[in-house]
């Protein structure tokens, strides 16, 4: 199986949705652990890397893909 690739400040969906109605997180740390935070309520959760991996569904907005915009 296929290793998911994300990096520090994407924009992903995840599988269940925040109590919030929102499934959209951005990544805001990145280590054993990932801290993720609610794009709708701001809401942040440290969860472990394998856990994140497994209920990750795709990056919606990468952050090289924003940077890039952002200087155009």
């Amino acid at each position: 199986m296929e290793r998911k690739q994300f990096e520090l400040g994407d924009i992903v969906q995840m599988k269940k949705q925040h109590p919030c109605g929102s499934n959209e997180m951005e990544i805001i740390r990145m280590g054993m652990d990932i801290r993720i935070k609610c794009v709708g309520c701001k809401h942040s959760v440290l969860i472990p890397r394998a856990k994140f991996e497994k209920n990750m569904k795709k990056v919606l907005r990468s952050a090289a893909d924003s940077g890039q915009n952002e200087q155009a």
